[in-house]
């Protein structure tokens, strides 16, 4: 590939994440309560995807799925759900630099999560990386706990939040080697979908009774992170390495951070700085462990 041309999926990558860093800007400037948002985002989601996922293909491997799949689909849809309810009320609780920072332990929660469950060796690089990200923790949390209990109250959503994503990429890791990636993100997308609206019902949250920037918030969440960043990252992939579009999820707190500063204000705290490097420095180091073994999958990002 010539330099020029490989500098695209570079660029697109950048972007990618980029647009995935919106996210949480985005949250923090609708007013409507946490689940209706995740609703939106995944309903207007699935809703441009559909003309998209109506092809004979698409529907050929719809009706070749397993029962088994079925039920991982769900689990992992339900997941899904529950990730995005405990983030974006954790953005009501405490600022954008811990909330997304604590999100994005993903990838540590992968690890004990496949050491619990299936029985992974553990590597000193590992547990290492996981002992710089607690420290990071402590920190963020020491300094949130100073500021309000509310603070560090939305600290303890994230990290649930964070818990959930790490459910429902494990199980995608598992349906991605059966399924396309169009139709595994439909089905789960779909049934993440349903499983907020039954959720809002129940707490009888009104669906339309919401103001325009609501309404404007609620579409830029599903074109800007959702399919324009996913997509960005998926199509990179294609010309560069899955670790490197995996290490791309440190960027994500960091422009998270810069978008939060420029748009809504928000100072990084001296306990946020520290702590987020130790977290970064730890994700970042186990990441780069698993990356010289050639076996890191293509993570997703919020």
């Amino acid at each position: 590939m010539k330099s020029s041309n490989l500098l695209k999926p570079y660029l697109a990558l950048f972007i990618g994440a980029l647009s995935v860093s919106t996210s949480a800007i985005l949250v923090k400037a609708a007013h409507a309560p946490a689940s209706i948002i995740a609703f939106y985002r995944l309903f207007f989601t699935v809703l441009f995807m559909t003309p998209f996922f109506v092809k004979v293909k698409y529907i050929q491997e719809l009706q070749m799925i397993s029962k088994r799949d079925w039920v991982f689909s769900i689990l992992s849809g339900a997941l899904l759900a529950f990730h995005f309810i405990f983030w974006f009320e954790s953005l009501n609780f405490t600022s954008v630099a811990s909330s997304v920072v604590l999100v994005t332990l993903q990838p540590l929660f992968a690890f004990i999560g496949g050491y619990v469950f299936f029985k992974e060796k553990l590597t000193v690089g590992a547990v290492l990386s996981a002992l710089l990200t607690i420290v990071g923790c402590v920190i963020i949390s020491w300094g949130d706990f100073q500021v309000s209990g509310k603070a560090l109250f939305g600290d303890a959503l994230a990290l649930f939040a964070c818990v959930m994503v790490t459910g429902y990429w494990l199980l995608g890791q598992a349906l991605r080697k059966r399924l396309s990636l169009m139709t595994y993100t439909y089905i789960v997308y779909g049934i993440s979908t349903l499983t907020l609206l039954l959720y809002v019902l129940v707490l009888r949250f009104p669906l339309f009774s919401y103001r325009k920037i609501d309404w404007i918030c609620f579409l830029l969440l599903a074109i800007v992170p959702t399919l324009l960043g996913h997509s960005l990252m998926n199509w990179s992939v294609k010309w560069v390495s899955a670790a490197t579009v995996s290490m791309s999820i440190l960027f994500e707190p960091v422009g998270a951070v810069i978008l939060a500063y420029l748009l809504l204000g928000e100072v990084v705290q001296p306990s946020q700085l520290i702590g987020g490097i130790f977290i970064l420095t730890g994700i970042g180091t186990y990441l780069w462990g698993e990356n010289r073994k050639g076996a890191l999958p293509v993570q997703e990002s919020s």
